[in-house]
């Protein structure tokens, strides 16, 4: 998750520094390069389309306003996904407090596939997929959200401690955690369909789900306008 500019491009810091300084066009930059990996954690954490919708835009809304406090302490993106999984822990909170058990929807399944897998993927592979999601489901959000960020989006352990504001070892700890309240949901899938290594591991940040353009331009459209502070 770094700042640096690549081939000549403006550096993220430089864009949010714009952005304050009153830039119309700066944010929209910043939203364009992160929002899918910033979808991506929200619709495997949340599970759900519409919630994940909510929080980037929520999340992006607070970046927005918040650009004046940001001090450099961390790269951009960094601070991004701290902002945006905490707008999703914040709703998954909220959603275990209104049901007794979290439970993915089938009719979100294919979304939170990678659109080659949603398409053609063998049974077997659509099965591992269900399954896992409903395990991850069940966990506490502070869990799934590491899991989600180390096993799935595939980012340091060091990285997704400075997104969660924890120390390195407590990222462990709940991945751990996490781990091993999900084996025992996942140990009765065959061993041929679970493939080599850990299930919930594979996902390469490079393969993410992009954020559908209706939603990522609704996103822009509300931080056009420049300024950080509101």
């Amino acid at each position: 998750m770094a700042n640096a500019s690549v081939g000549g491009e403006v550096s993220d810091s430089d864009l949010l520094a714009r952005h304050v300084a009153g830039d119309p066009d700066a944010f929209a930059e910043i939203v364009r390069r992160h929002r899918d990996r910033l979808w991506a954690v929200a619709l495997r954490t949340l599970g759900d389309r519409e919630e994940a919708a909510d929080a980037v835009q929520d999340a992006l809304v607070s970046a927005f306003r918040s650009a004046h406090t940001f001090r450099g302490q961390s790269a951009v993106t960094t601070w991004l996904h701290r902002i945006t999984v905490n707008a999703c822990l914040d709703r998954a909170r909220k959603a275990a407090s209104r049901r007794t058990a979290s439970v993915v929807d089938e009719k979100h399944f294919e979304e939170l596939l990678e659109p080659h897998e949603s398409a053609a993927a063998p049974a077997e592979r659509g099965e591992l997929h269900r399954e896992l999601l409903r395990a991850l489901a069940t966990l506490p959000p502070e869990q799934r959200a590491a899991l989600v960020l180390v096993d799935m989006q595939g980012y340091p352990v060091a990285e997704v401690a400075a997104v969660l504001g924890v120390p390195t070892g407590t990222v462990k700890s709940r991945c751990a955690r996490g781990r091993a309240r999900l084996l025992p949901l996942l140990t009765h899938l065959r061993s041929d369909t679970m493939g080599s290594g850990d299930p919930t591991r594979g996902r390469n940040r490079s393969e993410e789900t992009s954020v559908p353009e209706t939603e990522a331009g609704n996103s822009q459209d509300a931080m056009k306008g420049g300024g950080g502070q509101q």
